[in-house]
């Protein structure tokens, strides 16, 4: 083996695996410090960016958790109120029941009738009053959006107006074209075509093919039943509360609650109490028989709801137990694999130091020959 001085590459060869050694060193500190596998993106581009899109969907489904609970809540809120009403409605039942008896006295209905009086203003109060966050639940307002378009009509001018309508429609929504004199067509559920006469060059037709609605409006002109313009109205009573991490109709759980004020509990129609005689005490014995019905009806709507709502965030906790794992074999480091690595590479770095200085006294060696 020739000896040199010029170069020594032994020396050289310790000092690149040093730099090796001590390259993995620092990115096991930074693993092991961290918890993460990959830290900047030229660790794993390809994991970093899967990473990223897991990490804002579990975002996501953690908010979707969030909305579900919040909206059993709400639920819970609006099916105790519904409780008192179903109460005060049984105190009625036993109001008219007994003023529809021939044997009570006039003042005493005239104080049965009072106490009725006070029951219906009552449930009246607690419909209006019953919200949450803000957002009236039972008082028929619930969901209560409209979406409007106003139509411009000239003489010889065929013009077109459209109105955007979409989501999840849980039970029904009305669909409103009215005049400028007020003319009212309404359009509730199922698949309508109605005809309006009025200036058009064509038939016009507005289709809704989601919720299986067209109007079409036809193309005969009759100058004295032209439409002088006009509005094309959109209301819905549902809710939707998002349930998953998409901008799908499945993801939307539609949530309708009942109008539980007396101008609805009539099974929708308005419920007038009356006591102040037999006959009319009679009748209300089933107007008050029709209202705890419905109510009784509503309040198991909710109780559905919220049994669906619990299966629904039953299933995103799985969801994001899943996504998180996933994640997690992707980003996160394996703690006792990365600790072995440490070990390994603080071995060698110590070796290396110690090998570098060996090799650096290795020409020291060529002093022997000048003796």
């Amino acid at each position: 083996m020739g000896l040199r001085i010029a170069n020594n590459i032994a020396a050289m060869n310790a000092h690149r695996q040093l730099g090796v050694a001590d390259a993995g060193l620092s990115k096991s500190l930074e693993r092991l410090s961290s918890g993460y596998r990959i830290n900047r993106a030229a660790d794993d581009a390809a994991g970093l960016s899967i990473s990223s899109n897991m990490r804002a969907e579990i975002a996501s489904l953690n908010v979707a958790s969030r909305n579900t609970a919040q909206a059993s809540s709400m639920l819970q809120v609006a099916e105790g109120a519904m409780d008192q009403i179903n109460n005060m409605l049984t105190r009625l039942k036993e109001l008219a029941t007994q003023a529809a008896s021939a044997n009570v006295t006039t003042t005493d209905r005239q104080k049965i009738n009072s106490e009725a009086t006070k029951l219906t203003d009552e449930i009246d109060r607690i419909a209006d009053a019953t919200k949450y966050n803000g957002t009236a639940l039972i008082n028929g307002n619930f969901g209560a959006t409209a979406s409007t378009s106003t139509l411009v009509a000239s003489e010889g001018v065929a013009s077109a107006s459209s109105i955007d309508v979409s989501g999840v429609v849980d039970t029904s929504a009305t669909y409103t074209v009215s005049d400028a004199v007020g003319t009212v067509v309404s359009l509730t559920n199922g698949s309508i075509t109605q005809t309006l006469t009025g200036i058009s060059t064509g038939a016009q037709t507005l289709n809704f093919d989601a919720l299986g609605v067209k109007i079409t409006l036809d193309n005969a002109y009759d100058k004295s039943n032209e439409l002088d313009g006009g509005t094309f109205t959109v209301t819905s009573s549902t809710q939707n509360i998002q349930v998953g991490k998409e901008n799908q109709n499945y993801n939307k759980v539609g949530l309708e609650i009942g109008d539980m004020q007396m101008s609805a509990l009539k099974d929708g129609e308005a419920l007038s109490i009356d006591l102040s005689s037999v006959s009319n005490a009679q009748a209300a014995l089933t107007d008050i028989d029709t209202a705890i019905s419905y109510v009784a009806e509503k309040r198991g709507a909710v109780g559905a709801y919220m049994n669906r709502l619990s299966y629904a965030a039953a299933n995103l906790a799985t969801n994001i137990e899943n996504a998180q794992a996933a994640e997690s074999v992707i980003r996160d480091v394996d703690m006792a694999a990365e600790m072995t690595t440490f070990t390994k590479n603080q071995i060698l770095l110590q070796a290396g130091t110690a090998m570098l200085a060996q090799a650096n006294m290795a020409p020291q060696q060529v002093l022997s020959l000048f003796g």
